[in-house]
């Protein structure tokens, strides 16, 4: 069994995995854990010590580092693999014309859908950002877009108007008689608009995958058919860790 985890900007979602199977997904909010290393450890103490541990992570690096304190702590000598992107591998062909530079998360999705999903496939990540990327059918990445988050869109709003305050209320989708539910669904309609404007003018007849937090709440949203796929990037993890 291998650990698999995946470290984003808000959230760190962990696995174990056999083969291409995962098995006793968890994740945590780490901005609201004043001690990460104590609660990965109360979390992982009681895992069986895994073959190896396979980490994405596009979070800032001294959390990175308190992860991999922690791992070590429990499991003295543990390999611990962090994939970087690359120009060509596991069947996929990235865009970026400086490979590197795709985010590690967006990369892991794309190994995810070349190896477990049908292409061609317009794959959608609503995170903290939301991203879009295009697989064809022969595995070639034909590049993406990066916007806010509903979140990140809300709160941006929210800093830089004085008269509103934090809020964390739910709203009625549609036209608002308040500025909080006009703010949260002006954020969902242009989350939704971006998503069905890629569709339209670059991934019509391709499947359409979403992942991310926000997902489910996007994909209730929209008329267009898609996939909800929770755990791509680990997916993608299972990927580098089977070649």
């Amino acid at each position: 069994m291998h650990l698999l985890i995946d470290l984003g900007n808000t959230r760190l979602k962990w696995a174990m995995a056999e083969g291409r199977d995962i098995h006793s997904g968890q994740a945590l909010a780490h901005a609201r854990q004043s001690d990460i290393r104590e609660a990965l450890r109360s979390h992982w103490q009681n895992l069986p010590r895994p073959a190896r541990v396979a980490i994405a992570s596009v979070a800032a690096s001294d959390l990175l580092e308190q992860v991999r304190w922690t791992i070590h702590r429990l499991w003295p000598g543990l390999e611990i693999i962090r994939p970087q992107p690359q120009a060509h591998a596991h069947g996929v062909s990235n865009a970026y014309r400086q490979p590197e530079k795709l985010g590690v998360d967006r990369w892991l999705t794309l190994l995810a859908v070349r190896r477990y999903h049908d292409l061609p496939a317009c794959v959608v990540d609503c995170g903290t950002a939301i991203t879009i990327d295009i697989l064809n059918v022969r595995g070639r990445h034909l590049g993406g877009m990066i916007a806010p988050g509903l979140t990140l869109m809300k709160r941006s709003l929210v800093q830089g108007t004085e008269a509103l305050q934090s809020f964390q209320d739910e709203f009625a989708v549609g036209l608002a008689d308040a500025t909080e539910a006009a703010i949260c669904n002006g954020a969902l309609f242009a989350a939704i608009g971006l998503v069905e404007a890629v569709v339209a003018r670059y991934g019509q007849g391709m499947q359409l995958l979403l992942t991310g937090g926000d997902a489910r709440c996007i994909a209730g949203k929209t008329d267009l058919a898609s996939v909800i796929e929770p755990d791509l990037v680990l997916q993608g993890l299972t990927v580098i860790l089977q070649d």
